[in-house]
């Protein structure tokens, strides 16, 4: 059996073309899988770091750490 060079470069077409496909849902799916496990730093999780410091935040100082983790970003 032979394959004609035309219907070779087409199927290797059709093989990248499903590959790329593929891996972009797969990597999708395990990258929100992973920020389910691992959410995002919010600001109730700035609150108990300042807190096993030994230190009462005020919002003012979890705004700017906030903003801060926001544009190193």
């Amino acid at each position: 059996m032979t394959l004609e060079p035309w219907l070779f470069v087409i199927y290797l077409l059709l093989c990248v073309i499903a590959g790329l496909v593929i891996g972009f849902f797969a990597a999708r799916a395990f990258f929100k899988k992973q920020l389910k496990k691992n959410p995002p730093i919010n600001e109730n999780m700035i609150r108990a770091m300042f807190m096993q410091m030994g230190r009462k935040p005020s919002e003012a100082q979890i705004r700017a750490v906030m903003n801060s983790m926001k544009r190193s970003q």
